[in-house]
């Protein structure tokens, strides 16, 4: 789900900082467990008093606030609370800040400039270039639901008419159109392999993030099914589309919300599951935790010291209705679960109080609240569309056999006989081929997508169009 959240040692919130002569875009490339994370910041003056928001375009992430900062004497200070993130370095005579960014006890080198961002990021060898050899339109629609406008890419055969066509639905977090991460591309490599084989392509920006209108922060899985629902609209009203095959394509969390429109719109005829879920949100992060976990190195005891803690947690969220009561009993059960296990605090580089705050703020966060209490399969059993579900064997954020089952199980239960699941030997929750399927791989992979992969959802894609 780029996605369902990850382990990754980033998840950036917001900074903001205080006076001297250094503002511009300040950019650098983060080296964490292997992988390279493009982080910058761009400060400017507002009534002499430095303010800055920060992109880490890799995560897809756009325009964040930032909150504390000092330039003083050539030395630039950043720090955040939620989670707590440091950064300090000098501005030397070559014209950049050599620093080090300090996160959950760790430090990790980062150097900042003034360059080019291209020159910062690594083509990968599946990125197609220009021109392309087909159509490629940026155009904008609107979902009136909630008043916004999306902006996107359209792109078309460059000869005939009448195309069938998809939209892509990015995973969790706030992605652009290209599902941006670390230094991979995944929609723009998909779409230029579908619409090579002759399927339109719309992919968008998530509300709320890089050209897109709306609030990304408030957001739920049920708000990001409406904007889904309204680019099917757009594409109804394009004359060089065939409005009898509309498909949806869902990446992860997207493979949650595809079903949702499927169920609710006749206009969708066809729909994929990349990496989409078939068990309730609690029990898929439940598992997620632990393949991770176990592909980090942590020890048996460890992991079930986390999983314990996770469960309690989970099941407040899941079973209390009351959004004021959750608040309060969960904030009970965590400092009672800190204070019986202080190392949930100090693994993480955290004090005790700073700690129960930040595990507060993320599961009673909206979009959480309804990821954890969502069971995809009470809509999988509505789907009466043709339906191809496909998870990596090596996928550790959606594992493969237990979702593949619940999604047939789901399918079945309802009725649906035109469906296709599938294990990807060898396939990563990016489709990438793998060696571990851990997340800290996304990065060093210079693969992009499986051919394999495209292969088949093209290949099947053109047969429920024939």
């Amino acid at each position: 789900m780029k996605k369902l959240s990850t382990t990754l040692i980033l998840t950036f919130l917001c900074f903001s900082l205080f006076a001297q002569d250094i503002e511009g875009k300040w950019q650098g490339l983060l080296k964490v467990q292997g992988m390279e994370l493009t982080i910058v910041f761009n400060i400017s003056k507002e009534n002499d008093t430095l303010i800055a928001t920060m992109d880490s375009p890799d995560q897809g992430a756009f325009g964040l606030a930032v909150q504390e900062v000092t330039f003083e004497n050539g030395v630039l200070n950043i720090g955040m609370n939620m989670p707590p993130i440091q950064y300090e370095g000098t501005l030397n005579s070559d014209g950049e800040i050599d620093g080090v960014f300090k996160q959950a006890g760790q430090d990790f080198p980062l150097i900042l400039s003034q360059n080019d961002l291209e020159k910062l990021n690594k083509k990968k060898p599946q990125d197609p270039e220009e021109p392309f050899p087909y159509r490629s339109e940026n155009i904008t629609f609107e979902n009136r639901i909630d008043g916004i406008k999306l902006a996107g890419t359209l792109t078309m055969p460059s000869e005939g008419e009448n195309f069938p066509v998809v939209v892509l639905i990015s995973g969790s977090g706030p992605q652009d159109r290209n599902e941006a991460l670390l230094g991979q591309k995944p929609f723009l490599v998909l779409s230029d392999h579908l619409t090579k084989q002759g399927i339109a392509v719309l992919r968008y920006d998530d509300r709320g993030t890089a050209e897109s209108e709306g609030d990304f922060s408030t957001a739920t899985s049920a708000d990001f099914k409406t904007d889904v629902a309204a680019a099917v609209n757009y594409l109804k009203s394009r004359e060089e589309i065939d409005a009898n095959n509309i498909g949806l394509i869902g990446h992860s969390e997207g493979g949650i919300i595809a079903p949702m429109v499927a169920v609710e719109s006749k206009d969708v005829a066809y729909i994929v599951l990349m990496a989409g879920t078939g068990i309730r949100g609690d029990d898929l992060l439940l598992r997620q935790s632990e393949l991770i976990g176990k592909a980090s190195g942590m020890s048996e005891s460890q992991l079930k010291t986390a999983r314990e803690f996770n469960q309690g947690a989970y099941d407040i969220v899941v079973n209390t209705v009351n959004a004021t009561t959750v608040k309060e009993d969960l904030k009970k059960y965590l400092e009672e679960a800190v204070t019986k296990n202080p190392e949930l605090a100090t693994a993480n580089g955290l004090k005790e109080e700073v700690f129960v705050n930040q595990v507060l703020g993320q599961l009673t966060n909206p979009w959480i609240v309804y990821f954890l209490k969502h069971d995809p399969s009470k809509v999988l059993k509505k789907v009466d569309c043709p339906v191809l579900a496909i998870v990596g064997e090596k996928d550790l954020q959606v594992p493969s056999k237990v979702n593949l089952e619940a999604i047939e199980a789901a399918l079945k239960a309802g009725g649906n006989t035109n469906y296709k699941v599938k294990e990807l030997p060898g396939l990563n929750h990016l489709f990438q081929e793998a060696k571990t399927g851990s997340p800290s791989e996304y990065a060093q992979i210079e693969q992009t997508i499986s051919p394999d992969a495209l292969e088949l959802m093209s290949n099947w894609i053109l047969e429920q169009v024939d």
